[in-house]
């Protein structure tokens, strides 16, 4: 039985930055990157201090970064009720998401991609290059997703698909012994629905259980449909779900 807990600790060691805080038991990560779960509030551990006042020094922190506060409500968020006292200080909750896992043991992972389709393995520096391409990104968010990739301390595996030696997609993984993430794959617009994703994240699946893995995770916008239908077809389920809240005008 995948054991949901141990999947939120794995995520929360997959996305480490050099820019976060602890404070009275909550991460604060201030990346100013893409990604969310960098740069927003993870009430992961325990809360011990009055939580108006909790809440009160994360946007103070995070105004001083010119950041907006956002915080990530999982199932075990500590306290229990800091989205009620998030929705009274004018939070409301945006962009649901699934954090979906399968077990790797006996499972058959799906066919090579198009024959035109080569998989690398780039350097960090062509790999952060690629997705920022991708997903045309600014420089700052580019910067970010390299810092981040230079400073795991996990086993990371890179990815990109070439069609006439350009990127057309990228994905990576993060091992902490036998569970595996599954973080950024894109694929670029006219790429989609070729089988390309599917056979990146097979090649990335089989190195990871090459090295030891035997449980993967990732996490998907629960509106996500193509990319929901690539992770189904490897037998991805959902575990658990979350959100995140985020004052008016500041849900990015």
């Amino acid at each position: 039985m995948i054991d949901a807990r141990r999947i939120e600790e794995a995520g929360l060691n997959a996305l480490q930055t050099q820019r976060q805080l602890f404070y009275d038991g909550w991460l604060l990560r201030v990346s100013p990157g893409s990604a969310k779960r960098a740069r927003s509030v993870s009430a992961h551990f325990g809360s011990t201090l009055p939580l108006d006042e909790k809440i009160a020094h994360c946007e103070r922190v995070y105004g001083e970064r010119e950041l907006p506060a956002l915080f990530r409500i999982t199932p075990f968020v500590h306290p229990a009720d800091l989205e009620g006292a998030l929705a009274r200080r004018g939070y409301r909750p945006f962009q649901p998401t699934l954090v979906q896992a399968m077990e790797l043991v006996g499972r058959e992972l799906p066919s090579q991609g198009p024959a035109e389709v080569a998989l690398v393995e780039p350097s960090i520096d062509a790999f952060a290059d690629a997705v920022a391409a991708l997903r045309g990104s600014p420089p700052g968010q580019r910067d970010a997703l390299r810092e981040r990739l230079v400073h795991s301390p996990l086993d990371g595996r890179h990815v990109l698909a070439l069609v006439d030696g350009a990127p057309v997609a990228a994905g990576k993984t993060a091992r902490e012994g036998d569970v595996v993430g599954v973080f950024d794959v894109v694929t670029a617009g006219h790429a989609r629905g070729r089988g390309i994703a599917t056979a990146l994240v097979a090649r990335l699946l089989a190195r990871a259980w090459d090295r030891g893995a035997r449980v993967a995770y990732l996490q998907v916008d629960a509106d996500n449909e193509p990319a929901l239908a690539v992770y189904r077809r490897f037998g991805f389920e959902t575990i658990y779900t979350y959100h995140y809240c985020g004052r008016e005008g500041e849900c990015r």
